[in-house]
């Protein structure tokens, strides 16, 4: 259940097991500097800041557009209300999986900041403990054929259960500290009815994701090979829609 808590300035998104001390300094990265909480940050399009307050590790992330448009408007969203928001819906999103058990980051707290026609964003998940991506991996070795396996299985058991990732990539695909495998950033994420042309449009998104990382990266251990038993352990797991 989502509960919302309003301010002058912002609507808070939480759920019941979150943090009583919650409020609007926990979605900036400064209000963590400066306690020297901060213990690890990771640059990109959208950075995001890993901090630790009172045993609980977690992940603060704005929302920033991307494409053309991010280009020209940064990080702001046409208001159609709060429901409607794309920090409304991933957090809702993220709370449902994590109650259902799926291997995704625990929601902790959301904000959306209204202005006229306009709003903002931001997300807290909790750290998934000794988290790897993919892409992060490959750079330095192979996968196993176990852990290849278990990505190709990760990902059936979300497309069998309608689970629809916007931005299916290496770079969102996580072995933690026990080698579990976990899904991250589900911004536009959807739950559908389980069907052929998204579940096989996701694959081809992620097989793109590898082809493009390798071309990027001098050092790279993929081979065509991998996606070919990668895809045969997804298509042996996948329920026919």
């Amino acid at each position: 259940m989502i509960q919302v808590k309003k301010s002058e300035q912002s609507t808070l998104l939480l759920t019941p097991s979150s943090p009583t001390d919650v409020c609007e300094n926990w979605f900036s990265a400064d209000f963590w500097h400066q306690q020297n909480k901060v213990y690890a940050q990771k640059t990109g399009r959208a950075s995001t800041w890993f901090f630790e307050h009172h045993g609980l590790k977690a992940v603060i992330r704005h929302y920033w557009r991307g494409g053309l448009v991010g280009k020209i408007v940064t990080d702001q969203y046409f208001n159609l209300g709060l429901k409607k928001s794309r920090v409304y819906q991933e957090f809702a999103l993220l709370a449902h999986l994590s109650e259902q058990g799926f291997n995704v980051p625990k929601p902790i707290a959301a904000q959306f900041i209204p202005s006229g026609l306009i709003y903002r964003g931001d997300i807290i998940t909790q750290a998934i403990e000794g988290a790897q991506s993919v892409l992060d991996i490959l750079q330095s070795r192979s996968l196993t054929q176990i852990e290849i396996e278990q990505v190709a299985h990760g990902i059936a058991k979300f497309h069998n259960e309608g689970v629809f990732h916007a931005d299916l990539n290496i770079n969102n695909i996580l072995f933690d500290h026990q080698g579990e495998v976990y899904l991250i950033d589900f911004d536009r994420g959807q739950l559908k009815t389980p069907a052929h042309d998204w579940q096989h449009a996701n694959m081809t998104r992620l097989q793109r994701s590898f082809n493009k990382q390798q071309a990027k990266h001098p050092v790279f251990y993929w081979q065509h090979s991998d996606w070919q038993t990668l895809h045969s352990h997804y298509l042996c797991a996948i329920k026919k829609a």
